[in-house]
Formats: structure tokens, C-alpha cells, sequence
């Protein structure tokens, strides 16, 4: 059953297609993947119920649309039509995020464009301790963000706080100016002519996707209404299009409210944030001519 399913996924172009059958395999039969081998068969309704869902995702349905969750670090968060599927590259931006709060004793954490939470629901996991704002300003993606902040408080996680509001806004989080250790931030960023994979064309919101015409509408907004919202020496880390991995560091650093300025790669070593801290002095500095290039 699950050769069958892969080959019928692979000819559907699914990029990894044994993978994905055997999570769709393990899922019908309510198991761990891990443990499939040793599961019994199949009765006839989970093989008809499989051989539907095989269907779907070669029609190019998400899985993650199919099983209702989505991994992210520890956690697996309810996803579906109507929010964005987090993506595992974007655990490396909250990755850093916690390793900049980790060590302060009360963090002020906000996560903008939250989608369905991953990023702040993954702060509060891990860091107990901080106070996590979550911003988001699509209605269906709100029903997400507080299904998942719901059922991960219920969990015994440090419950966040659900914000509904336009992130571009001029005086978005009005209460928090000056007050914010890390600002955390997968906005939409694809720019608009980039052909993008039938999954992600067909399911995705398409304001969680695109981010204008050069991908930075949101961006732009974001940097500069984050370096109000940060204290002096507050951490921002920006995720952004592997084609912008000159275009933000450059941004963040004509701005003049950042120093250390640097432009992190993923695993596959295309470059995926961006990251800054708000000048310790808390001033606007001349433009800077120049910015450093690390990886995380």
C-alpha cells in the first residue's frame, strides 16, 4: 500500500513521495511513522480511506492539509485552509529568537504576521518565563493563531497574547514602544511574478505569500516600525526571499537605528533572515556602508 501510494505521488510530482505516504500511511492507521513497519495491515476502510488521500495530495492538496497538523520545533499545530503551512526553515529564525531571549530573566517576545503561532507558540514552549505577543490580521488565520494558543495553554504552556492588527500600521502595539527585547517576523515576502509550487499557489493565503511586486511591502514597514518597538539593544530577526539576502541587511542598515547587522542561510545555503539590534544607544546613526554576512 505504501509503494503504491509513493509511486502514485511521484508521478504527481511530489518531491518527496515515499516520505509522504508513509505519513499519510501511519496517520490513517494512527500511528507513529516510526513504528509503521511493526503496525498490523490495512482493513478495508483505512485502505479505501488511504487511496483517498493519496488522491488528494497528487491533485497537490498539502499534507499538512490532509492530517491537520503541521510540526514546528516541539510542537504540531492544527493548520488548514485559510492560514499558511509553517515551513521547517523558518524554525531556524525562531532558533535564534530563543537564543536571544533565552538568557534574559522576563523577555518581551513579539512575533508579527503570526499565522497559525508557530513562532510565538514556540517561544512560550521553550521559554516559559517570557511575556509573547502575537500579531496577526487575517480572520481566518486569527481562528488558527488562537485554536493553537488555546489548546498549547490547556497543554500547560505559558499562555501568549493574541493581538488583531495590521502590522504595517503606524502605530501598531502602541504600549509596547520602546519595550521589546526580541521582535520576530515572517511576513509575506515572495515577490509577486515568481511562480511559486501548485501547494502553495492553490492553498496558501495569498496575503501570507506575496509581499508586492519587489516582496518587500511588508518588509519595509515591519524594519522600521520594529526599530520604535524595540528598546535599546533589542533583537529583530526578519525572514525574507532567498533573493533578498543583500536587499534587507542593506535596508536594515540605511535605516541607521540597527547595528550588527548580519544575513543568516539556511540548510540548503540560501539566505533566509535577516537579523539586528537596535543601536544601545538608542540613536539614529548615519547610514551604515556596509554590513556583515554570517549563517546560523
Amino acid at each position: 500500500m505504501v509503494a503504491r501510494a509513493a509511486r502514485a505521488l511521484a508521478a504527481a510530482g511530489v518531491e518527496a513521495p515515499r516520505a509522504e505516504a508513509e505519513q499519510l500511511a501511519a496517520y490513517v492507521l494512527d500511528v507513529p511513522r516510526g513504528r509503521l513497519a511493526l503496525a498490523d495491515g490495512f482493513s478495508p476502510a483505512q485502505r479505501d480511506r488511504l487511496a483517498a488521500l493519496v488522491e488528494r495530495r497528487a491533485a497537490r492538496e498539502p499534507l499538512q492539509h490532509l492530517t491537520g497538523t503541521a510540526g514546528f520545533r516541539h510542537l504540531e499545530l492544527a493548520v488548514g485552509p485559510g492560514v499558511f503551512v509553517p515551513r521547517p526553515e523558518t524554525e531556524l529564525l525562531a532558533g535564534w529568537g530563543i537564543e536571544q531571549a533565552g538568557p534574559l530573566t522576563a523577555p518581551l517576545v513579539v512575533d508579527l504576521c503570526s499565522g497559525s503561532g508557530a513562532i510565538a507558540l514556540a517561544v512560550a514552549q521553550e521559554l516559559p518565563a517570557a511575556r509573547v505577543v502575537a500579531v496577526e490580521r487575517s480572520p481566518a488565520a486569527l481562528d488558527w493563531l488562537r485554536r493553537n494558543a488555546a489548546d498549547r495553554a490547556a497543554a500547560g504552556d505559558t499562555p501568549i497574547e493574541v493581538v488583531a492588527a495590521d502590522v504595517t500600521a503606524p502605530d501598531l502595539l502602541a504600549d509596547l514602544v520602546g519595550r521589546v527585547d526580541v521582535l520576530l517576523c515572517n511576513p509575506p515576502y515572495v515577490p509577486r511574478a515568481v511562480a511559486v509550487p501548485p501547494e502553495v499557489a492553490r492553498h496558501d493565503p495569498d496575503e501570507a505569500v506575496f509581499g508586492g511586486a519587489d516582496g518587500l511591502a511588508v518588509i519595509r514597514p515591519v524594519l522600521a516600525r520594529a526599530a520604535e518597538l524595540l528598546r535599546p539593544g533589542g533583537a529583530l530577526g526578519v525572514e525574507h526571499d532567498d533573493t533578498h539576502g543583500a536587499t534587507v541587511p542593506a535596508l536594515l542598515a540605511a535605516d541607521g537605528r540597527y547595528e550588527r547587522v548580519e544575513e543568516h542561510r539556511d540548510l540548503a545555503d540560501r539566505a533566509r533572515f535577516a537579523t539586528a539590534s537596535r543601536r544601545a544607544d538608542g540613536r539614529h546613526a548615519d547610514p551604515a556602508p556596509a554590513w556583515q554576512t554570517g549563517s546560523s
